[in-house]
């Protein structure tokens, strides 16, 4: 997506430790527009795969998880990572490791979302080390629905979440795919 592309290089910031800064349009301030045109390339390159509902983690994930919900014109589910006075039981549960805030979190699902016969389209903002996907994957794997596909927004591909995924044998989708992130600047996967 070369729009996406054109904003990461003029917005984006890289700092120490491989990390890319793009919270003033992606992941705090959103650019509602910018995340409308993501949701609708999702529902394009994943329109012939028969999806039910759309999948994500919160927070992060949750605005271009809506929009390719919208444009699929199917539900959003975002797993929970912190649980609520009302999401107690009947859960399905990952555990999964941020490697940016250096912290475990159990993500949940409400087991009353997830039904045998949903196939689901998992979504995320990033693509580093496959955590997120791979607690999606295992909270898919306990419902016993088809995964259709990840879609991810701004894949770091020089890290192993791309490999990870692969094996997995799920197709995979990234908008933006980062080759590295060295001397402070993007270069993108040709």
């Amino acid at each position: 997506m070369d729009l996406l592309k054109k904003r990461i290089l003029e917005d984006g910031t890289v700092l120490p430790g491989n990390v890319l800064k793009v919270d003033n349009f992606l992941n705090h301030q959103v650019d509602a527009k910018l995340m409308d045109q993501i949701g609708a390339e999702f529902a394009r390159l994943f329109k012939d795969e028969g999806v039910t509902k759309v999948v994500t983690v919160e927070s992060s994930g949750i605005a271009p998880a809506l929009t390719t919900a919208i444009h699929m014109g199917v539900p959003l589910i975002f797993a929970r990572k912190h649980k609520s006075l009302t999401l107690t039981d009947n859960l399905y549960t990952a555990s999964v490791y941020s490697y940016t805030k250096q912290v475990s979190n159990d993500i949940s699902i409400d087991k009353r979302f997830l039904k045998p016969n949903d196939r689901i389209l998992i979504i995320d903002d990033f693509l580093a080390n496959g955590q997120a996907v791979q607690g999606l994957l295992e909270i898919a794997k306990l419902a016993n629905v088809k995964v259709e596909g990840v879609g991810i927004v701004i894949e770091k591909s020089f890290q192993k979440g791309h490999t990870m995924i692969e094996k997995s044998g799920v197709r995979l989708e990234s908008l933006a795919r980062v080759a590295s992130l060295d001397n402070q600047k993007v270069t993108f996967v040709d």
